[in-house]
């Protein structure tokens, strides 16, 4: 796999060396690999005493208590439990649920899962540079409003919202405001402290941590009153049973510390990639970039090219890049985003649409190689076209 430059960062990321090190300390019979349930032994004491001690580390990193996280597999099953267990334990209250049409699905289909089952739901759309409006989101609320559910960072496009001033325009409204935080978390300073967020959903492989672990931010855990989608051990204060996973939730912890040191030279390479590349595709005609340019994450770049599907592009490239049409989550298809389509956009900026992104271990090369790669291709194939 050495000859091909993997730009598939926002699907998942290499774990830092570091983090893997950490979990294979946790995993044969000299680590420390047992049940951190089992507290009738020094065993079981000491795998729980990692487990706290991580939880601790990250708890700290987001300005929160410790005991406001509650680990999971991850940010889908975060999401699921976030807007699940709001929606089940307030709908004396209300049935109304606010989220946009840009979510990632894991949002979007537990929306529609509840729609299926008595609850109103809005799926707002965002502008044509896939922001949200404070007004537009203010102007859906009505008294039967219990949860508002939106996305820091687009998975797609890149795209920030402005999670701060919709935090603080829903604090004094009794409306509960989850954020999924799988892109953001550990590449965007997130302040819990300052920022009245009620939940938020975050995943370890998102930055550079092992894959099938995440967690849950949850405020005020007996106010939030959530209903758990899991019976069972009562392990994570009865809100997400199941032996806990030592070495993965280490490997978090470890990660999320190394993502927070580096959060500054992250972004800055990320921003110094980003300029090489968008420099390299502008040679090019018929270039669109998707989504608003100055509100965005560095590393996720979603560009369309005329003349040219996507899917074409994509299997172009197989052999020399590892690029995408949009999430990972769907099914491995190549389809039209339905970010962009809620964007507004249609016709060949739609189909032709592919995501590059990157991130620490990404080299100026890399970049270089990749632009060189696109545009012979790009120019190929539109050649093509013409025969």
């Amino acid at each position: 796999m050495n000859k091909h430059i993997y730009l598939d960062y926002a699907a998942t990321t290499p774990m830092a060396p570091e983090s893997a090190t950490a979990m294979a300390q946790c995993l044969t019979r000299d680590g420390l690999f047992a049940n951190p349930a089992s507290l009738q032994h020094e065993f079981g004491e000491r795998a729980n005493a990692l487990i706290e001690k991580a939880r601790s580390e990250i708890a700290h990193l987001l300005s929160c208590k410790s005991n406001e996280l509650i680990f999971t597999s991850g940010a889908t099953e975060a999401n699921n439990l976030a807007i699940k267990g709001i929606a089940l334990s307030h709908q004396k209250k209300g049935n109304h649920i606010i989220t946009s049409a840009s979510e990632h699905k894991a949002v979007l289909d537990t929306c529609k899962y509840l729609q299926n089952n008595g609850f109103k739901v809005t799926f707002l759309r965002p502008d044509h540079n896939g922001r949200l409006s404070l007004d537009c989101i203010l102007a859906a609320l009505t008294e039967q409003t219990i949860l508002v559910s939106l996305m820091h960072v687009n998975n797609e496009t890149g795209i920030i919202q402005d999670i701060d001033l919709i935090a603080q325009a829903l604090k004094d409204k009794d409306i509960f405001f989850h954020v999924d935080a799988a892109q953001s978390a550990g590449k965007i300073k997130i302040d819990l402290a300052k920022t009245p967020i009620d939940l938020l959903s975050i995943s370890a492989h998102k930055f550079y941590g092992p894959k099938g672990i995440g967690c849950l931010y949850v405020r005020n855990r007996k106010q939030t009153n959530l209903t758990p989608l899991l019976h069972g051990g009562g392990q994570e204060y009865g809100l997400r049973p199941g032996t806990l996973p030592t070495h993965q939730i280490v490997g978090m912890a470890s990660a999320f510390s190394i993502a927070h040191e580096s959060i500054f030279e992250d972004y800055q390479h990320g921003t110094r990639l980003e300029q090489i590349l968008v420099a390299q595709l502008k040679q090019l005609e018929g270039v669109h970039f998707n989504g608003d340019q100055e509100h965005k994450l560095p590393h996720i770049l979603n560009v369309s090219f005329d003349q040219i599907g996507s899917d074409s592009l994509i299997i172009a490239l197989k052999d020399e890049l590892a690029i995408a049409s949009g999430s990972a989550c769907n099914s491995g298809a190549i389809e039209a985003s339905h970010v962009l389509r809620a964007m507004g956009v249609e016709g060949d900026k739609l189909y032709g649409a592919v995501r590059i992104s990157f991130g620490r271990y990404t080299t100026k090369a890399d970049i270089q190689r990749a632009g060189q790669y696109i545009c012979e291709e790009v120019v190929r194939l539109r050649r093509l076209t013409l025969e």
